[in-house]
């Protein structure tokens, strides 16, 4: 099975940057698409971004868009996340997800992080 940890995360003004990142572990990382969910307090979980195996499709929420960009590292078996111009309406607890085929099929992932908490202030 594949083990997902998240890091990054933590507390920045509006306007603001993070790098999230997400560490997975075991030989089931190879060929799947990876993704990012966030979810605010009070709120269901949500899309975020999902990338494909080898990276050549990136998806966003609207959003998101023009804000966030999600990459890979395949060699380090790594997923980030660079979300600039963060907005307090970003705050929640974020989340990566390996899916179970090389593209991001909607509700089709396999496996989750731990989260971790975004805090965008005013």
């Amino acid at each position: 099975q594949v083990q997902l940890v998240e890091s990054g995360g933590g507390l920045v003004r509006a306007g603001g940057s993070l790098r999230l990142s997400c560490a997975a572990s075991g030989v089931a990382f190879s060929r799947r698409a990876m993704g990012w969910f966030r979810q605010a307090p009070g709120k269901e979980r949500e899309f975020v971004s999902s990338i494909t195996w080898m990276g050549g499709q990136r998806d966003y929420a609207d959003s998101v868009r023009g804000r966030f960009t999600i990459s890979r590292d395949n060699a380090e078996n790594t997923v980030y996340l660079e979300m600039n111009s963060l907005k307090p309406e970003d705050t929640g607890v974020y989340y990566c997800a390996a899916y179970r085929r090389p593209t991001p099929v909607p509700h089709e992932y396999d496996y989750w992080g731990q989260g971790t908490q975004v805090t965008v202030s005013s």
